[in-house]
């Protein structure tokens, strides 16, 4: 007879959406003091209001971390409660 093994609790630090989430707002901050030709890829067209886009982003990815976050945690609790 073989044993389940017990999943680890899931942890927000460990959602890697969140993580993306950081990096994107600190590219953001640093075209929002420093212009936007500081987070312009090399040969990338001239667009204004780039670090918008990169705050827009972040906000997309923090949604999709508590999405994935929650259903992570409800997802623990069912196992949870059926191996109890």
């Amino acid at each position: 007879m073989s044993q389940q093994k017990t999943p680890a609790v899931p942890h927000w630090y460990k959602n890697t959406y969140f993580w993306i989430a950081a990096i994107l707002i600190v590219v953001g901050a640093i075209g929002l003091v420093r212009g936007d030709s500081s987070i312009r890829d090399p040969g990338q067209t001239v667009e204004h209001g780039l670090w918008w886009l990169y705050f827009l982003a972040a906000i997309v990815m923090l949604l999709n971390g508590f999405v994935s976050h929650r259903q992570t945690m409800q997802q623990y609790q069912e196992d949870k409660e059926a191996r109890s």
